[in-house]
């Protein structure tokens, strides 16, 4: 999608750039696919703010998405591309040849009227899914499951990719993600043909705090701004830099500090970190 930019002829309007969404569906969302979505806050299941800076927002209707694409052998075209507010990916409409609806990530070059399929082995296209036992060395790909019929959860933001680069004796495919990092996942997994819709999502400026809020994300304060009753970081004459340690309100160190655990089960997955780059420096 192009990025639409405007005439600052107010405040609001000063750098504004958007994504130009005037190709996608204009209509409601289908009611069947929909279900209500309860926004938190921020906050637990004890009423405490877990996760700071959240709150408010406009009402959202949650889009139900076949991140497992298990409808296998059965072909299905692109109805429409539609908007999701629920993430930053755009989503496409299928109607399969039994009649059956469902909801996709939808990839770059995806138009309506495009042909999809899930199988086994299937042509590599925008779409298509399989798993990465049949699946061609060197294919983009997202939506990827880390364990089989779990459903993918890697790559689903807007632009996401990864791509598969091999595979072992052990039965394991080897993808390298846009981080740098190269891990590996069962062949069995399945993953979409594609990189995921929506790449200029990053390059929005959204011009004014109002539509920032729109989203439900509340003002960020710095530490340092503050009095030393509110955070490590406050008080002090003039402007300081906020101590030699960074640290989080709670004292616990931040900003670079490493929180992986040492054993963590899944390391021995990773191939090479994505700090392997900063490491060479």
């Amino acid at each position: 999608m192009p990025l639409k930019s405007y005439k600052p002829t107010t405040p609001g309007q000063r750098g504004l750039v958007l994504i130009d969404r005037s190709t996608l569906w204009q209509g409601r969302p289908v009611k069947s696919l929909t279900e209500g979505l309860t926004q938190s806050g921020g906050r637990n299941n004890g009423g405490r703010i877990t996760a700071r800076r959240r709150g408010g927002g406009a009402k959202r209707l949650y889009r139900k998405i076949d991140f497992t694409r298990n409808k296998f052998d059965v072909g299905a075209t692109v109805e429409r591309i539609e908007y999701d507010p629920n993430r930053t990916a755009f989503i496409a409409l299928l109607t399969y040849e039994d009649g059956e609806q469902r909801y996709i990530l939808a990839p770059q070059r995806l138009a309506v009227g495009d042909r999809v399929i899930a199988a086994n082995r299937c042509d590599v296209k925008p779409g298509n899914a399989m798993p990465f036992s049949n699946m061609p060395i060197g294919t983009i790909v997202h939506n990827i499951e880390l364990k089989p019929k779990k459903g993918g959860q890697i790559a689903r933001a807007a632009g996401a990719y990864a791509q598969f680069i091999g595979r072992d004796d052990a039965g394991y495919a080897q993808l390298r993600l846009s981080s740098g990092e190269v891990r590996m996942v069962r062949q069995e997994c399945m993953a979409t043909v594609g990189a995921v819709s929506n790449p200029d999502n990053s390059n929005q400026n959204l011009g004014k705090a109002g539509r920032k809020r729109h989203k439900g994300i509340r003002p960020s304060v710095r530490g340092v701004v503050m009095n030393p009753v509110d955070h490590p970081h406050g008080g002090g004459e003039g402007r300081t830099s906020g101590g030699r340690h960074p640290v989080s309100p709670w004292g616990v160190p931040t900003k670079g500090k490493k929180t992986r655990k040492r054993n963590n089960p899944s390391s021995r997955l990773i191939i090479r970190s994505r700090h392997a780059r900063k490491k060479r420096r």
